[in-house]
């Protein structure tokens, strides 16, 4: 067991280190849920709740401390927040006395009528919204970079598969249009939170507004006029029209499905990314000096799809935290939801934040091994192109039925060897030198070229490029970002 009699309290090297803010998400992200945000948000707020308190009546909110709050918005004293939460035990009420320690003359009308979760909750959608700008900016950003592999890749046929077993042939860049789909149902679902989040506004202690009749004279339309004041000054289309003493907590089931569903598309992209890599097809990024195992040096794992399918599983997890606090919420409001909502979605939002990190430094990245996908496709291509031969046949006069079974016999025996002695697909062979069939080499070779078995691949992906990708990257030119972030360890 530790000896802590020994413990030294002073170095950081000594406590627990969040991965997530240590290792793997942005400085914007980071400063969306640090507590210099939160706070001078809090500050913030109480500062639009003066101005629009007094604009709507309360003459007696001067101008002079409506400006001395705002002069000390980030003048922040987090030593003595944090001595009067421990005299106090409440995060506000701290965080009150130490705004009016440094703005005392508008100490007495600071947090007027209103109740914690005023500077709580609309700080927590706030922060929810520039999350969800910079999960935007950053998925656009993604999307534009795998278009344009898409679009590089349109015509190089490869093997598609099904059931993980070999199927007709496909693209590379159709099959990048695949994930591309995945992305762009998340964009849409980022876009609907962001174009829907309602903020909770003024409501008061059980959302009656009850404080606020008596600062306006039983004037309903005032209270209602300050819900809408504040709501546009934070910055929000939609406000709650009803609440108890905190917005609905479903918002925070819907944004962390959001979450969840990006980071499932993630996953599913990696999941391919990593069998195409074992296919040695497809391959992310590898440094100069990076080392793939410490035992065995030729190693080249896909530790960033490794990474992304990891965080994936996590954010996957939280979803469930919306679900569970919702759910179990009493009336107006019970504080069983305070404590998870303080871990759930700002780890959620970080570790979404690392995932496209780590998806635009793949995208940017990928190699593509044309030979070996080529070398994949010729192993399987003289079965798919049996279907052709059967129908060059029989215009030559063959009986179909008796073509199909010549085909069937030397295709079962091909298949034999290939998988019991390890032999090279060699049926093309086969049926030249069997010599039933009216075919020779020459129409043969022209009936094994990739190209023919592609369908309208090319096509598909030029179609989705200019029809989907494009308007929507014409749209949201101002987030896509033009320079991506280093990936880091």
């Amino acid at each position: 067991m530790t000896n802590y009699s020994s413990f030294d309290a002073q170095s950081p090297h000594n406590f627990y280190d969040y991965p997530l803010c240590s290792r793997y998400a942005s400085e914007q992200m980071k400063h969306i849920f640090s507590p210099n945000f939160k706070f001078s948000t809090w500050r913030k707020l109480w500062v639009i709740l003066a101005e629009s308190e007094q604009e709507l009546g309360l003459d007696f909110i001067s101008d002079a401390q409506i400006q001395q709050l705002k002069d000390n918005i980030y003048n922040i004293d987090f030593a003595a927040a944090h001595a009067y939460e421990l005299q106090l035990k409440h995060d506000v009420m701290a965080h009150v006395h130490a705004y009016g320690d440094v703005a005392p003359l508008a100490r007495k009308i600071i947090h007027l009528g209103v109740t914690s979760a005023y500077v709580g909750d609309n700080t927590d959608l706030i922060q929810i919204k520039e999350g969800l700008l910079l999960v935007k900016q950053r998925l656009v950003t993604f999307i534009a970079t795998l278009a344009k592999f898409a679009e590089q890749y349109k015509d190089l046929p490869t093997l598609g598969y099904t059931h993980f077993q070999a199927a007709q042939l496909t693209t590379v860049g159709k099959r990048a249009t695949l994930w591309l789909k995945s992305f762009m149902f998340d964009l849409a679902e980022v876009e609907h939170r962001l174009e829907t989040l309602e903020f909770r506004g003024v409501k008061g202690t059980t959302g009656t507004a009850a404080s606020f009749k008596e600062l306006f004279g039983n004037d309903f339309q005032k209270v209602v006029a300050l819900d809408k004041m504040v709501t546009e000054r934070a910055g929000f289309k939609h406000r709650q029209e009803v609440s108890g003493q905190t917005y609905d907590r479903k918002q925070d089931s819907l944004v962390l499905q959001t979450l969840a569903n990006l980071a499932s598309s993630a996953h599913k992209f990696t999941n391919d990314f990593r069998l195409l890599q074992h296919l040695k097809e497809l391959e992310e990024p590898f440094a100069k000096k990076q080392i793939g195992s410490s035992a065995m040096a030729y190693k080249r794992n896909p530790m960033r799809c490794e990474r992304i399918s990891a965080l994936a599983k996590f954010v996957l997890s939280l979803e469930m935290n919306g679900h569970l606090v919702h759910s179990t919420q009493w009336f107006e409001r019970t504080l069983d939801d305070s404590a998870n909502k303080r871990l759930s979605y700002p780890q959620a939002f970080l570790a979404i934040d690392a995932i496209l990190l780590v998806l635009q430094n793949i995208a940017e990245g990928i190699v593509v091994y044309e030979k070996m996908i080529t070398r994949n496709v010729m192993r399987e291509l003289p079965f798919m192109a049996t279907e052709d031969i059967i129908m060059d046949s029989v215009k030559k006069g063959m009986d179909r039925q008796e073509v199909h079974e010549i085909i069937r016999e030397l295709s079962m025996e091909q298949a034999r060897l290939v998988k019991q002695e390890g032999q090279e697909n060699k049926l093309i062979e086969a049926i030249l030198a069997d010599g039933r069939l009216p075919i020779n080499a020459h129409e043969i070779k022209d009936l094994l070229n990739p190209s023919n078995y592609i369908g309208f691949a090319p096509q598909q992906v030029e179609a989705y490029l200019q029809e989907v990708i494009q308007p929507m990257l014409e749209r949201n030119q101002e987030f896509i970002l033009t320079q991506s972030q280093e990936f880091g360890v």
